[in-house]
This record gives C-alpha cells, structure tokens and sequence, in this order.
C-alpha cells in the first residue's frame, strides 16, 4: 500500500494548497545526484516524494528531502545535507537517510535498501548503536507521509 499512500497524501497536498510549502519538483539528474552523495538508491515512496515535492511542509509536519547540490553546505530541510552531516557528527549509520525531526532532538530515518521499501525509525543522535531502539513508526514513508498530512488536516 505504500505508493497508494503516497499517492492519496499527494493528493490532499494539492486539495489544500495554502497548508503546504514545498520546494517543488526536483529533476531526474538531481535525484540522481543526492543518492550518490547519499551512498545509494532511495525507497520507491520517498523518491517519488522529492521528486514531486521535494522538501518542506504541510502545516506544521516537515518533510526533509532534495533541495539542491549543495549537499555540503546547507540547512534543513535538506535531508541530504542534513544526513551527510549527522553521519559525521553523531554517527548516523551509513544505511540511514533522515527525513524528518521528532522534535525531541531525535530523527525520523529510512533506510537505503537498494531501491526497496523500508520502514521509518527513529534515531537518537548521541546515543551509542547498542543503544538505539530503532522504534518504528510506519511501515514506509508513503504511510508516514500520508499520516503526517491527515494529523495536519484533521488538527483539532
């Protein structure tokens, strides 16, 4: 169900234009480009994702993603940047791309399985890897996304 969840939160994305900012498509070559930075091949979902959306928000849910080349020298939310970053800083695994902030100070990740699917976890920047719980909170990022949107459209 993965793509079909990603596809129904695109949908209510552009059903309500004036929640959402987003960077907008990302071409083919610079999609290409953040997985080789990255080390390897993003999950079916979250590919489709920045390369429709990109990076940025729907209400108050933010979604990390594909801003630029500058994959050195940036900020959030370039999820590239910001994962290259944590791989260095708190040891963020080699397998993991952030996608988001729990707002905690901890980070919602995929996981580069060769193009497959993964789960989104969370990661505890600071905490030694026998200490990670690796909690998960979607099966993939299509769910994650499309939860994240309905939580933002049905706020109370």
């Amino acid at each position: 169900m993965s793509m079909v969840d990603l596809q129904e939160a695109l949908g209510l994305v552009a059903a309500n234009p004036s929640q959402g900012v987003f960077a907008g498509p990302r071409d083919a070559a610079l999609v290409a480009s953040a997985e080789r930075a990255l080390g390897g091949n993003l999950s079916p979902t979250y590919r489709e994702f920045v390369t429709r959306l990109g990076a940025g928000n729907f209400g108050a849910f933010e979604v990390y993603g594909v801003i630029d080349q500058k994959f050195e020298d940036s900020s959030v939310p370039n999820g590239v940047w910001l994962t290259l970053n944590e791989r260095g800083e708190s040891g963020l695994p080699e397998k993991l791309v952030i996608v988001g902030s729990t707002g905690n100070g901890d980070y919602y990740c995929v996981e580069l399985r060769g193009g497959d699917e993964s789960p989104v976890t969370v990661y505890q920047p600071g905490s030694p890897p026998d200490r990670q719980h690796g909690e998960q909170v979607a099966q993939d990022f299509g769910e994650f996304f499309l939860g994240g949107v309905r939580a933002e459209l049905y706020r109370v």
